[in-house]
């Protein structure tokens, strides 16, 4: 009970970690403005973090990965502690535990910045009913536009009506599927 009450608590650590830092790095490479309640949020929870680490982690083709390699991080330690938690990792060599843990990590992240997607979705489609000149809006708009834009091209609008969010969740969900 003990073991499952600390995975529990350090998912919930490196869950939250994990999606500020992936927020940042995504309001980075999308070049959302950090002006807002949003990116204050993501700054705030990660400086101690990554500013450290851009001494050591140049960024890449304008990408932070100062803030990507943490979380990356973050999620092969818990899936570490998962794996040691359930006894399995006496079945598999260090190397070939290493490359599991590795690839892992790489799946988690993904699925990660896919729930992320999903939620600045959800978000903008209820900002867009409820209150469309709110100030989260422009930043989650910036967040969404780089999915939602070829989607628009192709989903015309019924009547007034944007259905490319509710297709962009359905194909966020398929591919999660494969994840």
């Amino acid at each position: 009970m003990a073991a499952q009450a600390g995975l529990f608590l350090l998912q919930v650590v490196t869950g939250l970690l994990s999606f500020a830092l992936l927020l940042r790095f995504y309001m980075q490479a999308f070049r959302v403005s950090f002006n807002n309640q949003v990116g204050t949020f993501a700054v705030d929870l990660t400086n101690w973090l990554v500013k450290p680490l851009r001494k050591a982690l140049p960024g890449l083709w304008g990408l932070d990965l100062a803030s990507l390699l943490p979380a990356y991080f973050l999620q092969v330690i818990f899936t570490a502690a998962v794996v040691s938690l359930q006894g399995s990792s006496e079945a598999w060599s260090p190397l070939d535990l290493l490359l599991v843990l590795l690839w892992q990590g790489v799946l988690a992240t993904l699925r990660m910045s896919i729930y992320l997607l999903i939620g600045a979705l959800v978000i903008q489609a209820v900002l867009s009913w409820v209150s469309p000149y709110s100030p989260l809006s422009q930043p989650v708009g910036q967040l969404t536009r780089p999915f939602l834009g070829p989607i628009q091209r192709v989903v015309p609008r019924i009547g007034a009506i944007d259905l490319s969010p509710l297709v962009a969740i359905v194909l966020a969900q398929l591919v999660l599927m494969f994840l």
